[in-house]
């Protein structure tokens, strides 16, 4: 059992990365650098990761633990970061790279994917729900 709350987790973030790598070779967009530096799209891999360990401290602790309140806050701060403060930051690069572009400046882009949308946060809770049932159960 503990192995698996090791590796539960980890293997939800990773799967949710290899589904964004997925979508954007099928695009054209595909870049290995992004398996570790993509912080948007769809799923959320830090929502799938945190969720994943609150759903396993919830079925193995229980739901009146420490260990899952402690999750589940951990979960709360990372998907509110997610859809607050890196989608802030998104949307401001996006108008630095604009006004940038306007005055003729030749700086580097700024990163205009950070964080996540509502459903990009549900898809990833539901990928690390799932997968800690599908674990659960076999």
């Amino acid at each position: 059992m503990s192995y698996q709350m090791f590796l539960v987790p980890i293997l939800a973030g990773l799967i949710a990365q290899i589904i964004k790598l997925s979508t954007d070779g099928i695009k054209g967009n595909f870049k290995w650098k992004n398996f570790i530096s993509d912080y948007g799209k769809m799923p959320s891999s830090h929502t799938a990761f945190v969720v994943a360990l609150a759903a396993e401290m919830a079925l193995f602790q229980g739901f009146k633990s420490s260990e899952f309140a402690i999750s589940l806050i951990l979960a709360l701060v990372v998907i509110r970061d997610a859809t607050g403060l890196r989608r802030n930051m998104a949307r401001q690069n996006k108008l630095l790279n604009k006004i940038c572009s306007k005055i003729g400046l030749k700086e580097e882009q700024l990163e205009e994917t950070l964080g996540h949308t509502p459903l990009e946060i549900f898809f990833g809770c539901l990928l690390g729900i799932s997968l800690v049932l599908v674990f659960y159960f076999i």
